[in-house]
């Protein structure tokens, strides 16, 4: 059993957040549904948490309410193998209201930050060759969604 599971505060999507996130990823499904009891701070019977996971990974919604939204301060990074699962991505979870942003960061149509970045990328920033690090540094630098060739044109100088 794992002992620490990534929990995630929603207004009142946690069902609707977790069913599409489960959607996009191998290995990944809903495991259980709790609902408000008498007394809580929703009504009784609606969604209070979603169990799941993300490619075998533990995660919960709660429908917390609106008190605190999400921010970029936390993210999930989804290391991609090619240019295809870069891209499908990026387009499912900016979808339906979902915000590009910079350097492979978007917000998904709840407002929840993701990083989709090509482990290639990761790879080419950590080369010993500094300058070579630097110049593709640079070049992730001026994407929105991260495009492998350019990195690698980056790379060669």
């Amino acid at each position: 059993m794992q002992k620490i599971t990534t929990f995630l505060w929603f207004d009142t999507q946690a069902e609707e957040a977790a069913a599409f996130y489960t959607s996009l990823f191998r290995d990944s499904r809903v495991t259980d549904v709790t609902h408000y009891p008498d007394g809580g701070p929703a009504p009784a019977g609606s969604v209070m948490t979603v169990e799941f996971e993300l490619d075998g990974r533990p995660y919960v919604a709660l429908n917390g309410g609106p008190q605190f939204p999400f921010t970029e301060a936390v993210s999930l990074q989804v290391e991609c193998d090619d240019q295809q699962e870069v891209d499908e991505l990026w387009a499912k979870l900016t979808a339906d209201g979902g915000q590009e942003g910079p350097c492979g960061w978007l917000k998904d149509r709840y407002g929840f930050s993701w990083q989709i970045t090509p482990r290639v990328l990761l790879d080419l920033i950590a080369d010993p060759d500094r300058a070579k690090a630097g110049r593709v540094m640079a070049a992730m630098m001026s994407m929105g969604k991260i495009e492998i060739q350019p990195l690698l044109a980056a790379a060669e100088g």
